[in-house]
């Protein structure tokens, strides 16, 4: 008989099929960024980053932006959420290597949201 799976993650995991990509508009940015978003940290969300991008030298751990995210239905409207960086952390080895992976923590209520 198959056991039923049980979530061992604390954040809510619609998050990831509800937003596509995730855009970073920084005033002292000369470019606007726009990143996939990814589900590869067990805590939650990041966008893959290079390590030769301007972007990376606007951006600390701690740091809490207004991003937009666009919704993985394009009929449903952008929204702008606020949102923590919560890490960067460059992939020495793994999959990802070379790039840096910019965790986001949605600070937004998200039960609102996610309705």
């Amino acid at each position: 008989m198959k056991e039923s799976f049980k979530e061992r993650r604390s954040e809510v995991r619609s998050i990831i099929d509800r937003y596509y990509s995730v855009e970073f508009s920084i005033s002292e940015c000369a470019y606007v960024y726009q990143f996939k978003i990814w589900d590869i940290s067990p805590k939650g969300i990041c966008v893959l980053v290079k390590e030769d991008s301007d972007l990376l030298n606007h951006l600390q751990v701690g740091d809490v932006l207004r991003l937009k995210y666009y919704t993985a239905d394009a009929s449903k409207s952008i929204e702008h959420l606020k949102t923590e960086i919560r890490h960067i952390t460059r992939d020495e080895q793994g999959r990802f290597k070379g790039l840096y992976l910019v965790g986001l923590s949605i600070l937004e209520d998200q039960k609102r949201r996610l309705r």
